[in-house]
């Protein structure tokens, strides 16, 4: 089966099922897990930042820097496309009690700074949420944001005294894609929570990377929100192997969307909007959606076509050159035949 859903899709590869075979595990919730100390350790390093803190989902890692930076009655800025506002739930306002201030995106995916300046809540008042915290995602929807971008974020940042989390789920595609290191991605950020599930191909797992006093803090919230777990080297044993085996190969993902892209741009039909790292967006005939799923589905292809919008397909570790030609073959043939 092709899998484009997501890159979430993976499977673990033979090597780091053995890897997670292999591990050498303790009770991390007592801190002595030694596979989890080794990650936490070589991802902080790696990016830069004092310590990490390994979590069970990027969700969990992202409200729990949420609520390591906010406290009851706070609020933070947030894109009202990222992930930690639309897809979580809701979780920093319903376990937070934090208030997410939603803010629109430009079409590069940045949050712009007039609009962030306008949102900021006057201090003392007792009217408004007290603004603690920026947001950003990087990707976001496959972009890459701009370093020139969030150099200036940061420095509004500090301007008004907030805090500035990065959601880095996939924040390794974006470093392959910019050839720049990663450490230099992060830098800006007081936390960022990078995801090992995605396109780096563990089967669970995210750290949260930032200073001593903001991983301490977040690790007590990863107890009260039932994230700590007890041998969980087992599972940091496989964000090793796809920190060490994983990362520059993310690079042929981003060949692989680019050949699909361009493969879909040949389909009249078709109509391709972006395409962007490891995500190519499109846009089918709405009358078509169901029945393309469906039929594609048969020859061994998922995707998940929006009816009358933009279909995302995530191309991954476990997607090849070949099994792209096969999926633009399969969707040429299709509309050939109706």
């Amino acid at each position: 089966m092709i899998d484009l859903r997501s890159d979430t899709v993976t499977r673990p590869t033979p090597a780091m099922m053995q890897a997670m075979a292999n591990a050498a595990v303790g009770d991390d919730v007592m801190g002595d897990d030694p596979t989890v100390q080794r990650l936490q350790q070589t991802l902080a390093e790696r990016v830069g930042k004092e310590a990490g803190l390994f979590f069970p989902s990027g969700t969990q890692s992202n409200l729990a820097a949420l609520m390591a930076h906010c406290g009851r009655g706070d609020e933070y800025l947030v894109g009202q496309l990222a992930h930690t506002y639309k897809y979580e739930g809701g979780g920093a306002a319903v376990l937070g009690s934090i208030q997410p201030q939603p803010i629109e995106h430009a079409l590069d995916g940045t949050l712009p700074l007039e609009k962030l300046r306008a949102a900021v809540k006057p201090k003392g008042d007792p009217h408004f949420a007290r603004t603690r915290l920026l947001a950003l995602e990087n990707t976001f929807q496959g972009k890459v944001i701009p370093a020139d971008y969030i150099e200036d974020a940061a420095a509004f940042a500090r301007e008004h005294g907030l805090g500035l989390h990065l959601d880095g789920a996939r924040v390794f595609n974006a470093s392959v894609a910019s050839g720049r290191a990663v450490h230099e991605v992060c830098e800006p950020f007081d936390s960022v929570s990078v995801c090992f599930s995605k396109g780096l191909g563990a089967p669970v797992g995210s750290v949260l990377v930032g200073s001593k006093a903001i991983i301490d803090e977040a690790r007590r919230w990863r107890k009260v929100l039932g994230g700590g777990m007890r041998q969980s080297g087992v599972l940091a044993a496989a964000c090793l192997y796809a920190l060490e085996h994983h990362v520059d190969r993310l690079a042929q993902d981003h060949e692989s969307a680019a050949m699909l892209a361009d493969g879909l741009r040949e389909i009249d039909a078709v109509n391709v909007l972006a395409q962007d790292t490891n995500m190519v967006f499109a846009e089918f005939p709405a009358a078509h959606s169901d029945k393309l799923s469906a039929d594609l589905r048969k020859q061994g292809i998922m995707i998940r076509a929006v009816y009358g919008g933009a279909t995302r397909m995530v191309t991954h570790l476990d997607v090849t050159p070949d099994d792209i030609r096969r999926v633009v073959a399969a969707v040429k043939g299709y509309f050939a035949s109706c």
